[in-house]
């Protein structure tokens, strides 16, 4: 841990930094919708393109959001069923066992970068009280994320009307392009593009 300080600081920046991005754009989607509903004078061409693109964008990311917390709760239950359930049944009991459980679901809100924090803690935890703990937990958590991966493009699909091989697919291409960045994004630039799509009639 003393030895990679700086990596978790520079985690830790980039979750902060994720989840104030997901607060200024709800704040900016409810802007857009209160706009919207008070049925002002729309302005010039721009500025109704502009609203347009704005609104969209506003929808597809609150598609994602909400699609996320859906999976944040199934990590969380997966997660509660092994530190709650499966490890005390071998006499395991893990430290702080129940925060873990609501840090899992708290840090779950943040795409990929949350899951990170949320095993490291684990990891930790578990290699507290020995190394097979430790690995026991670490090759869980490796398994159900596996099985999640699959299943996020299928509830985020699911919310945003795509099919789950487009997803992945759409997550791949960005991750391999921009990195980790384009595959949180990846699922929210999809939705969008798909609905400009649609808007123009083109699918």
């Amino acid at each position: 841990m003393r030895e990679h300080t700086a990596q978790l600081q520079g985690l830790g920046k980039h979750a902060l930094r994720i989840l104030v991005q997901i607060i200024i754009g709800i704040a900016v989607g409810s802007m857009v919708a209160l706009y919207k509903a008070r049925n002002l004078h729309p302005g010039g061409p721009l500025a109704v393109a502009l609203t347009d693109r704005a609104g969209h964008l506003v929808t597809s990311f609150r598609d994602v959001v909400f699609a996320q917390v859906k999976i944040s709760f199934v990590n969380t239950i997966l997660t509660g069923i092994f530190l709650l359930v499966v490890l005390p049944l071998f006499h395991v009991y893990l430290p702080l066992s129940k925060t873990l459980v609501v840090a899992t679901f708290v840090f779950g809100l943040l795409p990929v970068v949350g899951n990170l924090i949320t095993n490291t803690l684990i990891f930790v935890m578990g290699l507290s009280l020995s190394p097979l703990v430790a690995v026991a937990a670490l090759g869980y958590l490796i398994v159900i994320h596996k099985l999640e991966y699959f299943l996020n493009a299928r509830i985020i699909g699911g919310q945003i009307s795509a099919r789950a091989w487009e997803l992945l697919m759409a997550m791949l291409f960005m991750e391999a392009v921009f990195g980790a960045p384009g595959l949180i994004a990846g699922p929210i630039y999809y939705a969008y593009l798909k609905r400009e799509l649609k808007a123009a009639q083109l699918i």
